[in-house]
């Protein structure tokens, strides 16, 4: 019996050595992971270049580009990455948003920086990969100030309320869980996954981190794609097959994707 089919919606799989890749992809195989994001946003324009790269190399895998809100002490301006963005195997803009959680830039600095890319987004037709810590409220209203509903995007690494996801899902915005659904003291979070309707909801593993429950402690990869769905069909009371087709549709419309090759 096939195993139903993933995407895996958020990674860094720039952090890995190239020599681990195969094993990674092999594993991700196993476990009906055949699709993956690449995400091209940390240390300033390191990243992008690394995702866009394994993009090329890879017919299965695509990238974001975009400045994270880490790197907003470096940035005042997405015009920087624009032409990158217009990568035909670059699918979104981000991760990019707001993090009041670490103090690790101005706060005013990101605001302007997020604005900018909201505008880079709508410029290129593609849609935003949004990192939200300790800002959801900020967040959400500069997106609705930058009319960011035109393109929609995704909230990644979900980790606010049914309340949150519904004004999210008015201005065209899913969300995505990454292993922190596994999590023994996720217990709110589980709740709200319970609520939110299955087709506004995606399925990531954000690897390096987050790995779900039992590999708490390791690194994450790929293919612990397969333990968040199978979660958030427990939690949903839905088959697992479920899970998987319909967050692949949801990664399929709002990226884009072309139809798997046979």
């Amino acid at each position: 019996m096939n195993t139903p089919e993933l995407i895996e919606t958020h990674c860094h799989l720039n952090y890995a050595e190239q020599e681990q890749l195969p094993t990674l992809f092999a594993n991700a195989r196993k476990c009906g992971v055949n699709r993956m994001i690449c995400i091209g946003a940390s240390d300033g324009l390191k990243s992008i270049g690394e995702a866009i790269a394994l993009a090329e190399t890879y017919d299965f895998v695509w990238a974001s580009a975009g400045l994270h809100p880490h790197d907003a002490g470096s940035f005042t301006s997405a015009d920087e990455i624009e032409e990158i963005a217009r990568h035909p195997r670059v699918v979104a803009v981000g991760e990019t948003g707001l993090d009041f959680f670490r103090d690790w830039s101005p706060f005013d600095a990101q605001e302007l920086l997020f604005k900018s890319q909201i505008e880079l987004a709508k410029r290129v037709g593609k849609p935003l990969i949004i990192h939200c810590r300790d800002a959801m409220k900020q967040t959400v209203a500069l997106l609705q100030e930058g009319g960011a509903d035109t393109v929609g995007g995704v909230f990644h690494c979900f980790a606010g309320t049914a309340r949150d996801a519904a004004v999210l899902r008015e201005m065209n915005f899913l969300v995505s869980f990454t292993g922190n659904l596994t999590f023994k003291k996720a217990v709110e979070l589980r709740e709200a996954a319970k609520e939110i309707p299955l087709d506004q909801i995606m399925v990531e593993t954000d690897m390096p981190y987050m790995a779900p429950e039992p590999f708490r402690g390791k690194p994450s990869e790929p293919m612990h794609v397969y333990q968040v769905a199978l979660k958030l069909a427990e939690i949903k009371h839905v088959t697992f097959e479920e899970v998987a087709a319909r967050t692949t549709a949801n990664a399929e419309r709002l990226f884009k994707l072309p139809a798997i090759k046979a």
